[in-house]
């Protein structure tokens, strides 16, 4: 699949979600070549998930948490931990040290399927890790 179709393929299924009534998605829109989405959740009000699609994949991400005041180790321990179990997405630090939720699929693989499978894999780990991180970094001891 070149870039182009990749790209096709993301806004349609993305806009496909936020079309659906039976959807907690809803359209973000499109922003430095971005495509976003914002799905409801149950730990917190909404998680907004990015697609970037390049030459040789789609990358996603999608904030989670800024960098924690209180026990750092602690996070990034729990966020190793989780790291090991979740697939295709996964906890990182960006630029500014604040977590996020990033993963790549490589164009080769790109289909509506696995564009699910991303929407679905995102929203189970912020609903696993959102609370055990803001107890271990952000709360009072």
């Amino acid at each position: 699949m070149n870039r182009q179709s990749a790209r096709s393929l993301v806004h349609e299924v993305a806009s496909g979600w936020a079309a659906d009534d039976a959807s907690d998605v809803v359209w973000a829109g499109e922003h430095d070549g971005r495509i976003g989405v914002r799905m409801a959740q149950q730990t917190r009000d909404y998680t907004t998930l990015w697609f970037d699609v390049g030459d040789i994949t789609v990358g996603f991400e999608a904030y989670l948490l800024p960098a924690p005041p209180r026990d750092p180790a602690e996070v990034y321990r729990q966020c190793l931990v989780r790291n090991m179990t979740s697939w295709p997405a996964h906890l990182a630090l960006d630029r500014d040290g604040e977590l996020v939720v990033v993963g790549r699929i490589p164009l080769a693989l790109l289909s509506r399927e696995e564009l699910d499978r991303v929407l679905g894999a995102v929203y189970q780990l912020v609903e696993l890790a959102f609370r055990p991180l803001v107890r271990a970094g952000f709360t009072a001891p």
